[in-house]
């Protein structure tokens, strides 16, 4: 995987109620291990690996000093979103593709971003979502984000969860000049191109986002023999 690698790990986690009282969200630990460390764990071999930082910061940075390999990107004064972090972050981490993952998600199975790398064809797409069925998101409360065609085609429906892993081109975050937005308007975009695409993790993985997911992530952990 040559691609680099976005972690998104700025987000004020308020769902997680006092747990991220002193503490950011990526470090809550599961099965004994960080969050941002689950994440890496689906890096691979990728790089460079830039995190966005924003509440307590210093915490992450201390956590991942002994990494020389990931540069993190400040978002001091606001947290600018999905979309605005990685536009802020570009600097960093180069032309091309990017790999972005969000850090509050465990996984079993393939690592994602080696299916995303393995599945990826530049020539007819813009992004490529790895999307797990509704029924093996494991503590996910929403309907779905996707439908997908036999082609691996995406359109807006429920049905399909967005993992939080994907590869997707970034030249388009240049016509966007608002500082905070979502990359949905990205991804929307690409939908009316028909260049947006799916491939679902055949493996497990659990919704981190809640006090009551972490004992979901650690029975599906203990049940793949991952822990």
């Amino acid at each position: 995987m040559s691609h680099p690698v976005m972690l998104f790990a700025a987000g004020l986690g308020t769902r997680m109620a006092t747990l991220t009282a002193t503490r950011p969200k990526p470090l809550i630990p599961v099965a004994g291990r960080a969050l941002i460390d689950h994440a890496l764990d689906q890096v691979a071999d990728a790089e460079p690996i830039v995190v966005n930082l924003h509440y307590r910061p210093d915490q992450i940075r201390a956590h991942l000093a002994q990494r020389p390999d990931i540069r993190f990107s400040a978002e001091t004064d606001t947290i600018l979103e999905t979309g605005g972090g990685l536009k802020l972050a570009l600097p960093l981490l180069g032309a091309g593709p990017v790999f972005t993952l969000n850090t509050d998600a465990v996984w079993t199975g393939p690592k994602a971003l080696g299916q995303l790398a393995a599945a990826w064809d530049g020539a007819r797409m813009d992004a490529l979502l790895l999307l797990v069925p509704r029924a093996r998101a494991v503590g996910h409360t929403g309907a779905g984000d996707f439908l997908m065609d036999a082609d691996g085609r995406l359109t807006r429906g429920p049905g399909l969860v967005y993992s939080g892993a994907q590869i997707l081109r970034t030249e388009g975050l240049a016509d966007i000049d608002d500082p905070v937005f979502s990359l949905n308007r990205l991804w929307n975009r690409m939908l009316a191109a028909g260049r947006l695409f799916g491939l679902v993790h055949p493996g497990g993985w659990c919704d981190v986002g809640r006090p009551e997911c972490i004992p979901l992530a650690e029975q599906m952990l203990r049940e793949a023999g991952d822990v």
